[in-house]
């Protein structure tokens, strides 16, 4: 015989996971009763916290939630646009927080202080981005901009898009960054040839390449520390 489903209004008001929130606090809260509250309504057939159980065990917890598209998430039986909406919403706010850079400039001392500003924003990216992070005299950061994206080449790495937002921003050096969607950092020959071309250009500008950074899952490596600058 099929579970009978337990709707919302079936549950004791003072557990319900909004009452929860109220009266607990957010922390308190699991991820499936913080998406009860996104998604506000179940179906006719389904409970809402039965249904964000669904949803949580679809995308194998919040990790691939967070990347989740409004394609998928309204592919899920039960999940209108609606709904979809506010998930992606609340997501994306709090990849905003998180990313988030006090007012305050970051400064940069060691290839780990560099590796640190970049590594929760670029480690998980699908595609390689090649990133700039401009600094003035002390080693803070001015200005951080992607420069591109794609595979990493000479003929596509254009050293005048790199320098002319240095001197526009009145940088004295600058740090170069960009990911391995495969998660190892291990630089290419492709990769030194780059900053190699780039570190001749910026002497003939007087704006120093400080680092090229190749960022990796949790890990990178230094193009400084290993030699090739």
């Amino acid at each position: 015989m099929p579970e009978v489903p337990v709707f919302i209004k079936q549950v004791p008001q003072e557990d319900r996971p909004r009452e929860r929130l109220i009266r607990l606090g957010a922390r308190q809260l699991s991820n499936q009763e913080l998406l009860a509250i996104l998604l506000g309504t179940g179906t006719k057939k389904e409970s809402v916290t039965s249904l964000s159980q669904r949803l949580l065990v679809h995308f194998e917890g919040l990790l691939l939630l967070k990347d989740a598209t409004i394609e998928e998430l309204t592919a899920i039986k039960g999940i209108g646009e609606a709904k979809a909406v506010n998930v992606l919403a609340a997501l994306e706010i709090g990849k905003r927080i998180h990313f988030h850079k006090p007012t305050e400039r970051y400064t940069i001392r060691s290839p780990e202080d560099g590796a640190d500003y970049v590594m929760e924003e670029m480690r998980d990216l699908k595609q390689e981005h090649f990133v700039v992070l401009f600094l003035n005299t002390k080693n803070q950061v001015v200005h951080r901009q992607t420069i591109f994206i794609g595979s990493l080449n000479a003929s596509i790495v254009h050293p005048r898009e790199v320098f002319k937002e240095a001197v526009k921003r009145s940088a004295a050096s600058i740090i170069c960054a960009h990911n391995h969607p495969s998660g190892d950092p291990s630089p290419s020959q492709e990769d030194i040839h780059v900053t190699r071309r780039l570190i001749e250009c910026g002497k003939m500008l007087g704006i120093e390449v400080l680092d090229h950074l190749v960022i990796g899952d949790h890990k990178y490596v230094s193009l400084k520390e290993k030699g090739y600058l």
